[in-house]
This record gives C-alpha cells, structure tokens and sequence, in this order.
C-alpha cells in the first residue's frame, strides 16, 4: 500500500485549500493510497477539505509568521522565533528524519513546512513542495538585517531546493531563489450555489443579499454588534464570534460546505488569502478585503483578483464602524462572471503520480 505523507502548515487555511483537491485526486487515482496528514488545524476541518480516509497527526510543523491577528505581524516576536527555530538546525533535522523513518512514507508533499523537506533529504524520502508561497522569501521580507537572518534563510533555501520539485499555485509569489520551480494554474474547490437552500436556512427573503464574513484561519474578530443595519443584507458570520443579531447567521449553523457556502452568496469579506480568493473568484463571488499591511504575498492576490473577478478594498476605519453600504453597492452592481483560469490539481496530481509510480518500482 502506497504511503503519502502530507504535512500542511496551518497559518491560515490556505495551505491546506491548495492541498487537499491535490491529494483527493491522487487517491482517485490511487484507490490503496494511504494517507497520512500531519497539520496543527483541527481533524474537524481538515475532514471537510480531505474527502479521503486519513490518519492526522496533530502537530505544528512550522509558525509562519507571529501574527496579532488575521492581518497584522508581530515582527519582532516573529524574528525571535526564528532564532529560536534554527537554533541547533542540523541536530533538529536528524530528529524530524527519524520522525519521518518511523512513519515510513513513500513521498512527502509539503505545503510548506520546510524542515519537513529537510528532514525528507536526509531520510532519503523524495519531497515535492507546492504552495504560491515560501516562508524564506516572507521571512526575509521581514527581516533583511536581522541577526542571523543570511544564515537562517540560506538554510530555508537549501531546505526548499532539496525537494524534488517546489510547485508554484497561480497566483503565486516570484520565488526567483528557488532553483527547481514550476509554476501551475490555480487550485480551487470551488463549491455548488444553492442559493434558495442558503436563504431559506439564515431565514432570509429571496431578494435578500448574502454576504459570507470569513477572515481565514487566525481570529480576526469584527465587532459587528455596533454595525448600522443595511436593509435586504444578512450577513454569515463564524459561530465563535457569538454575534447576537437578526441579520446575521452562524454559518456553520447553515449545514452546508464552505465552498457551496461561498458559492451560493453574492459577497464575501475576507482578507487578502490564497483559498478564500481563489474559491470565490472561481465561482463568480465578488470579494471585499482588509489589506494586510506589508504582507508581501498581497500584492500578487490582489491583482489577480481585479484581473479575473471583482475585488473591492475596504478601510480599517470603515469596516471597524461598519460603514458597508457604498462598497456593497459597488460588489453588488459589478459585472461578473465564472473565471476560466484553469486547474493546477490535475497537474500537481501527475507529478506526486509519476514519483509515486517511480518508487513503487
């Protein structure tokens, strides 16, 4: 029985919105493919992207960076982090390969732990990377003159470099460091619009506008309590804010997947992320976004947005009050439509195949 072994960085749920399609697709392929996912998000959510039977370690691989919250880096904790992570690098590889000997998988697919991809070198485990980002080029975004920071990133590099391949989601961060790069088309699961079953479950009207609140895995609470009312707008918002209003439902009290969630609303707010992005510009949902500062992945997003969906920034200081109602109007008047940007997970899919294939040998 072929073993794949998945470690997904949880910093977000971006990572594992790239992963899973990807992985779904090969145990397509593969009917005895075991599978093993090793990720610090809960097995709860990760059962709602994996459609496959699979084991979950719960561990965290890696940090990402040190966030206040959805949208703001804590640099310098992130830095000392850092630190902290590369001391002793060589002894914590050693450790993390004989992690991985132990659970003996035929290929690693990080997306994109990248001690994962050392330690996978030195275990002589074949390691395929794949994310539209890596967490050398963020962090030395962030740390250009940091103590350290040449050698940490140098060992980063030369962690990403050992795979096999590093797989480049569209749309993606440059990357130019990275010597065995190819870029793919994007990766969504997009989701089935059930719109009257959307309406009739948040105890809407037909004319009623959906708008679905979802600021990715790290909490970001608005404080919607002290919002204005915007007539024929419910608004669809995580259980855990515990926001007591008539216009506003739980979506996990909705039953329905995130993805069909999506697909059946006529916004969402969000931030500026690759799997909340690319679902909604897939399915035709127009998207109102916080910046994220200096975030350097941003950039990339954004104009990817504005070039196949519609994307709209909202103001700190506006969405703080609420002040909604002329961006909505904006969204709900655009011009949209399905985008035809293509499928990276048939193509992602080949290359964990053919390596696959190729150790089976």
């Amino acid at each position: 029985m072929p073993h794949l072994l998945v470690d997904v960085t949880a910093h977000g749920y971006g990572h594992i919105a790239q992963t899973a399609p990807v992985v779904n697709e090969l145990a397509r392929r593969i009917p005895d493919l075991r599978v093993t996912v090793r990720s610090a998000a809960t097995t709860s959510y990760l059962q709602q992207r994996f459609t496959i039977p699979f084991q979950h370690i719960h561990t965290a691989l890696d940090f990402g960076m040190t966030m206040f919250d959805a949208v703001a880096v804590d640099v310098p904790r992130s830095l000392t982090n850092y630190r902290q992570y590369h001391a002793d690098w060589d002894a914590k590889v050693a450790q993390a390969a004989d992690e991985m000997r132990v659970l003996q998988p035929d290929l690693l697919f990080s997306n994109v732990p990248y001690k994962s991809l050392a330690a996978a070198k030195v275990a002589g485990i074949p390691s395929v990377a794949m994310c539209c980002l890596n967490w050398g080029d963020i962090y030395r975004h962030y740390a250009p003159d940091d103590v350290g920071s040449q050698d940490i990133h140098a060992q980063m590099l030369a962690a990403y470099n050992s795979a096999e391949i590093f797989l480049k989601v569209s749309p993606t961060m440059p990357m130019d460091s990275l010597s065995k790069a190819r870029t793919i088309a994007p990766i969504a699961q997009v989701g089935v619009a059930q719109r009257s079953l959307a309406i009739s479950r948040c105890g809407g009207y037909s004319g009623d506008k959906l708008v679905l609140v979802a600021m990715g895995g790290i909490d970001y609470r608005l404080s919607m309590e002290n919002w204005p009312r915007i007539d024929g707008v419910r608004w669809l918002v995580p259980q855990s804010w515990d926001v007591r209003r008539d216009d506003t439902s739980a979506l996990e009290s909705m039953g329905m997947s995130f993805s069909d969630l999506l697909a059946s609303c006529d916004a969402v707010l969000t931030k500026p992320g690759y799997g909340t992005f690319a679902e909604a510009v897939c399915a035709g949902v127009p998207v109102i976004y916080v910046s994220r500062g200096e975030w350097p992945e941003q950039p990339y997003l954004v104009n990817w947005l504005k070039q196949h969906g519609v994307g709209v920034e909202v103001g700190q200081e506006a969405l703080g009050q609420g002040a909604m109602r002329t961006v909505l109007d904006e969204v709900f008047s655009a011009k949209r439509g399905l985008a035809s940007v293509g499928s990276g997970v048939h193509e992602a899919a080949d290359f964990l195949q053919s390596i696959m294939v190729r150790t089976a040998q």
